[in-house]
């Protein structure tokens, strides 16, 4: 891999108003994989000896906000895109922990650095979790006869301690992208090889169902549950017929495997599915203070999620082992009978297994709050914490619609977020 220290980076056009400001990122090369970064610095002051890595598992992270906003706050930030970026076919998901693996050791690299921190954003989540559980714990973490698909001990063979991440945090992470689809599979479909074969009665746009296609939706407590049963019954279906194609293939071989109807997650359109915490949890506010109560969603439903049946929109153009092996997973149903550890690709089960501090911070704005209070109370860390944004979207700013929606100001949820981040890592990763 390229070596680039501080001191060969350019500086370039200093943003004004902030602590520090950014110089132009440069990019790099990591061989063999393709793997590429952009290495972000702070164009004047001290560099802090504690820099972040953030990637994800196909966006393009390499001008990720947080490398813009972190490094503004004078801190080294690697945006990494693993060999898959921009392609879920492409996913082999025990190689994006390599990828990740070369970011840490780079960044190790660099001069004066003294602690990585992993930024897990979204799909960041199961992402970085799975790569510091296999750092902390080896392959043995990931390659029992359990999972879904079973890493390969040798493909993920030569971690060493210093790859492990100094502390983790996760920004609006969702539970892991096999989560997601068990739980955005619509759950009416009753023949994958007739996409349009729907059961009336756990169909979640219709309207005897609960669903209003001007606004919120309300479905009943009971409806819920059926559907959460149907989706992972679809779920578990879904995986016995891979597994099954897979058994046919020849050792490395791999196939198409496409799905329809993909975007019936209930959360989506109504609050009284993971509508916000169980429990108070601390919601920092657009002033910059901080309450402590049950922390309620102020989301907007996503009405251009509705998949019609005049159309194919929803298909998930994925292969056999993309599908195993980063969108499957086992559950008898799918918001709270999750089999989190049947799949490498969760990152409920991968903070079961990691040690180091973790900061979970939450988007008051979208609909991974609760996730993040699950991810929060299952994390094995003993140093752990978490916060939700007031206001804040999943793109980590202010969410506008639901500004116009409650009447509220959002404004400093970007700088309320990335402040809270900086002293936090501050306080709890110490340097050497």
């Amino acid at each position: 891999m390229r070596r680039l220290t501080a001191a060969g980076i350019a500086l370039a056009a200093m943003l004004t108003g902030a602590a520090h400001a950014e110089t132009y990122p440069s990019y790099i090369e990591f061989k063999p994989s393709d793997t590429k970064g952009a290495l972000h610095m702070p164009e004047s002051g001290e560099v802090s000896p504690i820099a972040f890595l953030v990637a994800h598992r196909t966006s393009n992270f390499m001008n990720h906000v947080a490398t813009k906003e972190l490094s503004k706050r004078g801190h080294m930030v690697l945006g990494l895109n693993p060999r898959s970026d921009n392609n879920e076919a492409a996913v082999d998901w025990d190689t994006i922990a390599l990828d990740v693996r070369q970011g840490v050791r780079f960044l190790r690299a660099q001069e004066g650095i003294e602690k990585v921190v992993l930024i897990a954003h979204s799909g960041g989540g199961p992402t970085m979790s799975f790569y510091q559980a296999v750092a902390e714990n080896g392959p043995d973490y990931c390659s029992s006869e359990d999972k879904v698909l079973p890493c390969s001990p040798e493909t993920l063979a030569g971690f060493e301690p210093s790859d492990r991440g100094d502390a983790i945090v996760f920004i609006d992470a969702h539970p892991g992208n096999s989560v997601n689809a068990i739980r955005s599979f619509n759950g009416a479909v009753t023949d994958e090889d007739n996409w349009q074969a729907l059961d009336p009665s756990l169909d979640p746009f219709s309207p005897d169902n609960g669903y209003n296609e001007d606004g919120l939706s309300e479905y009943s407590d009971e409806f819920v549950a059926r559907y959460a049963e149907a989706q992972a019954a679809r779920m578990n279906a879904m995986i016995d017929d891979a597994l099954a194609i897979k058994a046919g293939l020849a050792p490395g071989d791999d196939r198409p495997f496409i799905r329809w109807r993909s975007e019936g997650r209930l959360s989506d359109f109504s609050h009284s599915v993971h509508g916000g915490t169980l429990e108070p949890a601390k919601l920092l506010k657009n002033d910059g203070s901080i309450a402590t109560d049950v922390v309620k969603t102020v989301r907007v439903p996503r009405l251009d999620r509705r998949t019609d049946d005049a159309t194919m929109d929803g298909a998930r153009f994925l292969t056999v082992n993309s599908f195993l092996g980063a969108n499957a997973i086992r559950g008898e149903n799918s918001l709270d009978g999750v089999d989190w550890c049947s799949s490498n690709n969760s990152t409920m089960c991968a903070v079961q297994s990691i040690s180091v501090p973790i900061l979970v911070v939450a988007a008051q704005g979208h609909y991974f709050i609760r996730d993040g209070e699950q991810i929060h109370s299952l994390a094995a860390s003993e140093d752990k914490d978490f916060v939700v944004v007031e206001g804040m979207s999943h793109g980590i700013g202010p969410c506008g619609a639901c500004a116009k929606a409650t009447g509220a100001d959002y404004g400093n949820a970007r700088k309320n977020a990335f402040d809270y981040i900086a002293n936090w890592t501050a306080e709890h990763v110490a340097s050497d």
